[in-house]
């Protein structure tokens, strides 16, 4: 991917069919700036999907990380549902 070009809002308005143009053809972001302030990104669609299934792809590595991590601490002192569900209900009586 090339460098982003940087433009205000007001820039962006007054082209925004070439700012797509140069997000599709030339996979060149737009970074847009409000005020001085980076708000937001034009990117091609596809770039964007990727991107997607990166981070989709990273959180359910991330999450089955965790569930092995769990997985291999095992169960001692653990109890399960039915056990507390009897605990519970031994302590109100």
């Amino acid at each position: 991917m090339i460098e982003p070009v940087i433009e205000s809002m007001a820039d962006v308005r007054a082209h925004l069919a070439d700012v797509i143009d140069r997000a599709r053809r030339e996979d060149t972001p737009t970074i847009i700036t409000r005020r001085g302030r980076q708000e937001a990104v034009v990117i091609d669609v596809q770039e964007y999907r990727r991107l997607r299934e990166l981070a989709e792809s990273a959180e359910e590595a991330w999450l089955n990380k965790l569930a092995d991590e769990a997985e291999t601490e095992g169960t001692e002192g653990s109890v399960s549902l039915e056990e507390m569900a009897a605990l519970l209900r031994t302590d109100q009586s």
